[in-house]
């Protein structure tokens, strides 16, 4: 679980939020397509999508501009910028705090990807204290938390996380990995069990099955969730890793 969630994906809350914030003057386009634009072209081609953005900053784009142009140097992985504008942006725009927190949670996968979980964490929490509902701060903060090796912290942010939606495989694996490093193998254990309830080919959580089993001393039953891993997922972190225990496991290596 070394990823954060998906920084590109945008919610209609922040679309609307940001054009409502921040109107643009021009008026050979449609603001909504345009900002609709620039943020798919963000994810295309994101070197493009800068230029676009700045350019239309300078037409009257206002804060929808601004978090196109953001959003772009994530994508360019200009990480510590993208992070200090998207906090800027935050900051400025005005709009209900749900939709304040969702920038800020931007903010902090940015700064989680820039290897700086301390700044992630801070800035998590400004947005869980705006917008206490949404689970996917919970579990960023929970990742910048086990990046910090306080798996005591991380533990709880996921309880909250799936207190608030039991529905997200990803926190159940993460919880499980958690839970094991600490010795928690019998809470890991059911942990990853409901996580494959939910989600029966999940990549990370038929490798971290694989390594409880193989604490078990169930070498099969690990040989079988790692071969899945390859099969389902074979261009994945988690498919290199299971490759890499599989080797370790038939070398003999404990």
């Amino acid at each position: 679980m070394n990823q954060p969630t998906d920084i590109l994906v945008l919610l209609s809350l922040v679309a609307g939020g940001l054009l409502l914030a921040g109107p643009s003057n021009t008026q050979e386009t449609d603001p909504q397509s345009e900002y609709a634009n620039c943020m798919s072209l963000a994810r295309a081609d994101p070197e493009e999508a800068f230029k676009k953005a700045s350019a239309w900053l300078g037409l009257g784009g206002g804060d929808a501009a601004r978090h196109c142009a953001a959003v772009s140097l994530i994508g360019l992985k200009q990480y510590p910028d993208a992070a200090k504008r998207l906090e800027s942006l935050a900051d400025i725009v005005r709009a209900p705090e749900p939709f304040k927190a969702q920038i800020l949670g931007q903010a902090g996968q940015a700064w989680l990807l820039a290897g700086k979980p301390k700044l992630a964490s801070a800035v998590l929490s400004a947005a869980i204290k705006l917008d206490e509902t949404n689970p996917n701060f919970r579990i960023d903060r929970a990742q910048s938390a086990a990046a910090q090796q306080a798996l005591g912290s991380a533990i709880r942010d996921l309880d909250a996380a799936l207190a608030l939606d039991p529905s997200l495989p990803d926190a159940w694996v993460f919880r499980a990995s958690a839970h094991r490093q600490m010795g928690n193998d019998i809470e890991a254990m059911q942990d990853i069990e409901k996580a494959l309830t939910l989600e029966k080919s999940h990549p990370e959580g038929l490798l971290e099955r694989g390594i409880l089993r193989r604490l078990q001393k169930n070498d099969s039953g690990a040989r079988s969730d790692w071969l899945r891993v390859i099969r389902f997922a074979p261009a994945s972190d988690a498919a290199k890793s299971a490759r890499t225990n599989l080797e370790k496991m038939d070398g003999g290596s404990q």
